[in-house]
């Protein structure tokens, strides 16, 4: 029996998940760690939590299964997308990562529209507009605040391709994650040029980039000491997060849209072609499968925001026994909104000064109340981020497979069904993106022609929940509940 291994370097843990020939998980190891805050609206990391968490996280894998490193056949990377790691010539780390979630680079964005003649034309090539969460507004930043670090930087590398580089000495990115940084010329999947050009980023920095499922590198003899692993085993490129989910869920052809429920949440299509959102409020992204791009809208703290209302309101509840308490609730929380803008928004709202809010409170409401107008105000939050992909040209979605913590909830299920209006559905294991990463390496192994012909064959999908009755009572809250930024942003930004 062969295997392959998918690592994920996440926000919060750093997991690697054993996946057999008949992509059934065999074991997953996990390592935990934090991040810092050391100011307002900083998020910042060291990269060595992740190689520290792969080291462990693979150890407790093979060791869990009884598997030998030597029968591991290759291994797929995926992890947190748009987080900024800075290198010196030595593969000294220069700074902590900037992570994905900081909020710092408001004046970088509107440096970056300038240096490209405006948002028209940074979107024509990148599909996107300048947004404080991805990575090039991070080295504008570095660039005009730490001139010392600037002058030292050799190379630019994602969170997870730094956990590539320590396991095989290998400079590397995949397509995916790379289009993510805003730095990507998104029809020639490739850096563009005339980018990296106008924001002074030297190209020489940047590392190659390669498709989900090719081979990058091999993992070295000291690499393989530390982990178990067997040296000389073949590490495939991968894919950022919300990629390699949609592998490991199955979206990788158009009709099928990948939901993830984690602490950020995501709204993620398929499709063939590049589509652009003129406003570049959708992001446009290549996809890990070789020749396909995605369509993706991105809400900051989905299941974020249980679990800040479970440390702040019910610190040491269970989130199973939480969400179902919130079933004794009616839909729409007799009138109880909740606007889950805790760290900011990027989907539908560009907006780092955005702020969370509960609206209609009155005495008749409890913490039951609190805790379903959390989960509606996810699901409302989602549902705007489809509504613009709607908008941008996706085609209606009949289905949404979903993954992340918060699908463990019936309830939260049924939610998202009501007001999403299509049937949500979970696969057969809930490790979305290490899965998936876990599915790129075996392409990478030749265990499959391709990545659709490895989903085709591994992954099983399972219908949970679809609309109800209380759909059209969603709809009308939904309605109010479009109402409230607007309304609030203005004194959002005065306290901002």
């Amino acid at each position: 029996m062969a295997y392959v291994i998918g690592i994920d370097a996440s926000t919060t843990a750093t997991k690697a998940v054993l996946l057999d020939e008949a992509g059934a998980v065999v074991a997953v190891g996990a390592v935990e760690y934090g991040f810092e805050t050391p100011q307002p609206r900083w998020s910042e990391q060291s990269p060595d939590l992740w190689w520290e968490g792969a080291i462990g996280s693979i150890g407790q894998a093979l060791a869990a299964s009884g598997v030998p490193g030597a029968d591991v056949a290759a291994i797929g990377l995926t992890g947190q997308m748009h987080g900024l790691v800075l290198l010196d010539a030595s593969d000294a780390v220069l700074r902590p990562a900037i992570l994905w979630n900081d909020q710092r680079t408001q004046e970088a964005c509107d440096e970056i529209r300038a240096a490209m003649g405006g948002v028209e034309r940074l979107v024509e090539i990148t599909g996107n507009d300048a947004l404080t969460g991805f990575t090039a507004p991070k080295l504008v930043w570095v660039r005009d605040h730490e001139p010392e670090i600037w002058s030292r930087v050799a190379h630019v590398v994602l969170p997870k391709d730094y956990v590539r580089l320590r396991l095989t000495g290998e400079y590397a990115l995949d397509k995916a994650d790379g289009s993510g940084t805003a730095l990507f010329d998104l029809t020639a999947r490739d850096w563009s040029a005339e980018v990296l050009e106008a924001l002074r980023i030297d190209p020489a920095w940047m590392p190659r980039t390669f498709e989900g499922p090719a081979v990058t590198g091999m993992v070295t003899a000291e690499a393989a000491s530390l982990t178990g692993l067997r040296a000389g085993t073949p590490v495939v490129a991968g894919g950022g997060d919300q990629a390699a989910n949609a592998v490991g869920v199955g979206a990788v052809r158009p009709g099928v849209v990948a939901l993830s429920l984690g602490t950020s949440g995501v709204v993620f299509a398929t499709t063939d072609t590049p589509i652009r959102d003129p406003r570049g409020q959708v992001h446009a992204f290549c996809h890990a499968v070789p020749g396909r791009w995605h369509l993706m809208t991105v809400m900051l703290s989905a299941a974020g925001s249980l679990r800040w209302f479970r440390d702040a309101l019910a610190p040491g509840e269970d989130y199973g026994a939480l969400a179902a308490s919130a079933g004794d609730v009616p839909a729409g929380s007799d009138g109880l909104l909740f606007l889950p803008y805790l760290t900011g928004e990027r989907s539908p709202h560009p907006d780092p000064l955005a702020r969370g809010a509960f609206v209609g409170l009155t005495i008749g409401h409890d913490r039951r109340h609190m805790t379903r107008a959390v989960l509606e105000g996810v699901a409302f939050g989602l549902r705007d981020g489809l509504d613009q992909m709607l908008a941008a040209g996706m085609p209606v979605p009949a289905q949404v497979r979903a993954s992340g913590g918060g699908t463990a909830s019936p309830v939260w299920r049924q939610i998202l069904a009501d007001v999403l209006g299509a049937e949500i559905a979970t696969v057969s294991t809930a490790e979305g993106a290490a899965a998936g990463a876990g599915l790129l390496a075996a392409v990478g192994a030749g265990w499959f022609e391709d990545v659709e012909a490895a989903t085709d064959r591994l992954v099983r999908v399972t219908p949970v929940a679809a609309p109800g009755p209380d759909a059209g009572r969603y709809a009308e809250a939904h309605a109010r509940y479009r109402e409230l930024y607007p309304a609030l942003a203005p004194t959002f930004h005065r306290m901002g």
